[in-house]
């Protein structure tokens, strides 16, 4: 079963505009690598397991994998061959919405490049464009610059 919010009664929301870069999320917070999305794009649940399969598969029970995107976002179709009118379709799958900047999934407890590899495996499974991050190395003390 994919990914999809637990309650899902009287749920159908509008499409919405997905225009800006992400102020949320865009910091790897768990792991020490990440996949950081470079556009925005919706993301289905199926993409995420897809992901996340690819990614747990690679690194043979070793890691630990995060998923920072949820797919909370109902996506409707109507049936093929319906005329227009007669009200909004059925809910078919759920997205996240992605904006540029985003951490999606990140991994921690694996060298670099078994972390890239992974991480190239679940890239090829989303819609968006992906890059490969790092943790920012933090500096005892706070402030970069001594004086």
């Amino acid at each position: 079963m994919p990914l999809m919010p637990k309650r899902t009664k009287y749920r159908k929301m509008q499409k919405g505009r997905n225009r800006g870069k992400a102020t949320r999320g865009n910091r790897i917070t768990d792991g020490e690598y990440g996949l950081q999305a470079i556009e925005a794009g919706l993301i289905t649940g199926n993409q995420i397991e897809a992901a996340r399969v690819a990614m747990t598969r690679y690194i043979k029970r070793g890691g630990q994998v995060w998923i920072k995107i949820f797919p909370d976002k109902p996506m409707t179709t109507k049936p093929i061959g319906t005329r227009m009118g007669k009200g909004k379709g059925a809910v078919e799958y759920w997205v996240a919405a992605v904006k540029p900047g985003r951490v999606m999934f990140e991994i921690g407890g694996i060298p670099e490049e078994t972390a890239k590899e992974a991480l190239r495996l679940a890239a090829n499974k989303l819609s968006v464009k992906c890059k490969f991050v790092a943790k920012e190395t933090v500096t005892v003390g706070g402030d970069k610059d001594e004086d």
